[in-house]
């Protein structure tokens, strides 16, 4: 009897937590660390390919010491974050880690960007490959960052609507950082079209002068 009593005393608790969110609540936050490893396996898979790429153009262009050190500085930086599944539920320390992915970015632009200036190594096939990779895998970080933001906003929307939010702060689960545009407000703005000065308008051409008739002989008389 004991038994059966509380067996139906936990069917009424899961029944509860269903209804109040707690399974979406699970689902939501397995789908954002998914999405999170994700966006992590990206990341490294950039910073892999690093060494390599340094290596390479500095053969060509050793001349370039502060690109070439800028790059390995914001690897460095990277490497000493730990991005661990738990980084999206501290805001500070995942602005932290967003702001070093950022400036490892910003480096490896300016790398490319010295790289036009040097025709060998734009036709050495190893730089080429690298080159190739690294495209791909931006373009793979960015899917992979629109998947987290998505789970993550639905994720926290859960987490504040009623009566999920009671739900959440029961078991503690509490809204997770996300990825923001610092100058959300600038790139907001439409763009300026400057079309010039309005061109004056076209002058009808002069009619020609109409020779007057002779005179008549009456007209002399």
């Amino acid at each position: 009897m004991t038994r059966l009593f509380a067996a139906l005393v936990m069917l009424v608790v899961a029944l509860g937590l269903g209804g109040c969110g707690y399974n979406t609540l699970q689902t939501s936050d397995e789908q954002t660390k998914a999405s999170w490893a994700e966006v992590i396996n990206q990341y490294q898979r950039r910073a892999d390919l690093v060494p390599n790429l340094v290596n390479t153009v500095k053969g060509f262009a050793q001349q370039e010491k502060d690109v070439l050190l800028g790059v390995t500085n914001a690897r460095s930086k990277v490497g000493s974050i730990q991005a661990t599944p738990e980084l999206v539920n501290d805001p500070a320390a995942f602005q932290k880690f967003v702001a070093a992915q950022g400036e490892l970015t910003s480096a490896l632009s300016r790398l490319l960007v010295v790289a036009e200036n040097y025709p060998q190594l734009k036709s050495d096939a190893n730089f080429r490959d690298l080159q190739a990779q690294l495209e791909g895998t931006e373009n793979r970080i960015a899917v992979a960052r629109n998947r987290y933001i998505k789970a993550v906003q639905e994720y926290n929307v859960v987490v504040r609507s009623f009566p999920s939010n009671l739900t959440a702060m029961l078991f503690s689960f509490k809204q997770k950082a996300q990825f923001t545009v610092e100058n959300e407000k600038e790139i907001s703005k439409p763009p300026k079209v400057d079309f010039g000065a309005s061109p004056a308008p076209a002058q009808a051409p002069a009619k020609a002068a109409i020779p007057s008739s002779p005179p008549s002989e009456n007209s002399t008389k």
